[in-house]
């Protein structure tokens, strides 16, 4: 396959050479922006497979360079990770709500941020599961079209947000999501609005699907995802 292509927009150089450096070990094609304005053209005339995105941008702030990507049919479909020392939970939430796929904040793990990355495109280059396709791990059966779950044919006593959060993860084998992604992929009436709540809700579907429930992983500092088997 070819090599990913990633544009960088961050205007502290420093960091954006340390981005720059860590992604070309790992073999992807970089670009990089220290502006929002240059970093846009960039995007426009030569679309990159994914964007890492400062907010604090002299010019156009990261936010709106987001809100633009995400508004433009021509780009809207490009991942993109924010990367902002703006680490409190209404920025973190302010930025999925503009379309952003991923929120890192600073200082963060070269590390975490590679495997976030790589998470991300996978998720953008292998197929899902039909929204009405059964979904078997082993002797865990989950039929959508029936909303329910069930182990060696004994139904599972799942509520909505349960039955949610149990396709949706499954659906994503070994695909790792925040908390507040999951919250938005999940949200119904009713819906589960903190991170505590999320860990609540996986605690207690861990805790009904019994021996099933180690599928179901924590990955520190991440989220959660279900084992790929």
């Amino acid at each position: 396959m070819p090599a990913a292509k990633i544009t960088i927009i961050e205007d502290e150089e420093d960091i954006r050479q340390l981005v720059r450096y860590n992604l070309e070990k790992e073999g992807y094609l970089v670009s990089s922006h220290e502006s929002g304005e240059v970093g846009l053209s960039s995007i426009k005339s030569d679309p990159p497979d994914l964007v890492l995105l400062d907010l604090m941008l002299p010019g156009i702030d990261g936010m709106e360079v987001c809100r633009r990507l995400k508004k433009d049919a021509a780009t809207r479909d490009i991942p993109v990770i924010i990367l902002s020392a703006k680490g409190e939970e209404a920025d973190i939430v302010a930025g999925l709500e503009q379309g952003a796929d991923d929120y890192l904040s600073k200082p963060f793990s070269p590390k975490i941020l590679l495997a976030r990355i790589h998470t991300i495109l996978r998720r953008v280059t292998q197929p899902l599961p039909g929204e009405n396709d059964v979904i078997q791990v082993d002797e865990l059966l989950i039929e959508p079209r029936k909303f329910s779950a069930s182990i060696s044919g004994k139904m599972l006593e799942l509520t909505a947000g349960d039955y949610r959060l149990l396709h949706f993860l499954a659906s994503h084998r070994g695909w790792v999501y925040t908390r507040y992604q999951i919250v938005d992929a999940i949200r119904g009436e009713g819906y589960v609005v903190t991170e505590r709540a999320i860990d609540v809700q996986v605690a207690g579907l861990r805790k009904k699907l019994g021996e099933y429930g180690h599928y179901i992983q924590t990955v520190r500092g991440v989220g959660y995802r279900f084992k790929d088997t």
